[in-house]
């Protein structure tokens, strides 16, 4: 005959175990989160903005919201290069700002639009090129050399222009297509914007460059020393990043027909958060553009439902500011714990 306590202890057993099974699964759960904190927040985000706003979530709204994440996500997987060799770009929203005006300016004088595509990524490149010069050669910080060519690139866009708003001209319904155009229901733009994420992710994870971007942000003197070209590196990021950004002017200049002088401004704040927020370390040596494809569509949603909710312009760079310092508190928490282990 079963004793009483024996017959207590079975079912006991299986409530441990029943516990111990719920346990786990609350720990893989909250391991997901943590691994994809970023995709959790961005589902997060869109499920806000449904309850917030009744247009939200209608096509046209997404549409706009792919258009706009395709400006400031191009110009992000060039400040990922960037900011994975430990490097800044401050320049990039001056860059797209004199590459846009001298877009305009060329189809405005005849120059064939094929033709006025290339000079506009020639230029970018070239400006992107004078700050890896500048910080490889020149030995300046990049963070004084890119804030310098920041000035530089927008006094001789104001300069230019006269501070005055260059139309493209007949050649604006030629190049239409690139900025407000869709390919089987999908915006042109962001289908760009994918384009150039999938090739930067394939650089970066399958090619021997990729690997020494890596090597660089993570210790430049220990890649120096197991025969990397560290320089060369860091100076290629940098055309990366410029040419990134005459990318984006020229879907600026094809939406809007035209540019403006200050044409840009602040966009490079747009570009550090959408590094910052997709994960990449400020640190150099990790993160990806796979995040940088999540930060892009976290920034323009927010920026997407503050303007659906009627908030000031002025009053969203308070919270973009926010965005960037809780991104960059979180990841000097994470570092902490990974350097205690």
């Amino acid at each position: 005959m079963t004793e009483p306590s024996q017959a207590l202890a079975a079912p006991d057993a299986t409530v441990r175990d029943v516990r111990a099974s719920h346990d786990r699964a609350l720990q893989a759960i909250l391991r997901s989160v943590r691994s994809n904190g970023i995709l959790v927040a961005f589902i997060l985000l869109i499920i806000l903005g449904a309850i917030q706003s009744e247009h939200f979530l209608t096509v046209d709204n997404f549409a706009n919201v792919a258009r706009q994440a395709s400006i400031a996500g191009i110009l992000g997987i060039g400040m990922t290069f960037v900011i994975l060799t430990a490097g800044i770009d401050l320049s990039v929203g001056s860059i797209l700002g004199i590459v846009s005006i001298l877009f305009a300016s060329v189809l405005a004088g005849g120059v064939p639009w094929p033709l006025a595509i290339v000079l506009a990524l020639a230029v970018g490149a070239s400006v992107g090129a004078l700050n890896g010069l500048g910080i490889t050669r020149g030995g300046v910080q990049p963070f004084i050399m890119t804030l310098a060519m920041l000035v530089i690139a927008r006094g001789v866009t104001l300069t230019y222009s006269d501070a005055k708003p260059i139309r493209a001209g007949a050649a604006a319904a030629d190049i239409a297509w690139i900025g407000n155009g869709n390919l089987a229901g999908i915006p042109v733009p962001f289908i760009l914007f994918v384009t150039i994420a999938a090739l930067a992710w394939f650089t970066l994870h399958f090619t021997s460059f990729g690997r020494q971007v890596y090597a660089v942000g993570d210790n430049i003197e220990a890649a120096r020393l197991s025969g990397i070209p560290t320089r060369r590196v860091v100076f290629s990021v940098y055309v990366i990043s410029g040419l990134c950004a005459a990318v984006s002017a020229l879907i600026v200049v094809s939406r809007l027909a035209a540019a403006e002088a200050t044409q840009g401004e602040g966009f490079e704040l747009d570009a550090i958060a959408i590094v910052v927020i997709g994960g990449t370390s400020l640190f150099g040596g990790s993160g990806g553009v796979g995040g940088t494809l999540v930060g892009a569509g976290i920034v323009a949603a927010v920026n997407n439902l503050l303007n659906l909710l009627g908030v000031p312009p002025f009053s969203q760079r308070i919270a973009k500011g926010l965005i960037i310092l809780g991104a960059v508190l979180l990841e000097r928490r994470a570092r902490g714990r990974d350097e205690s282990r």
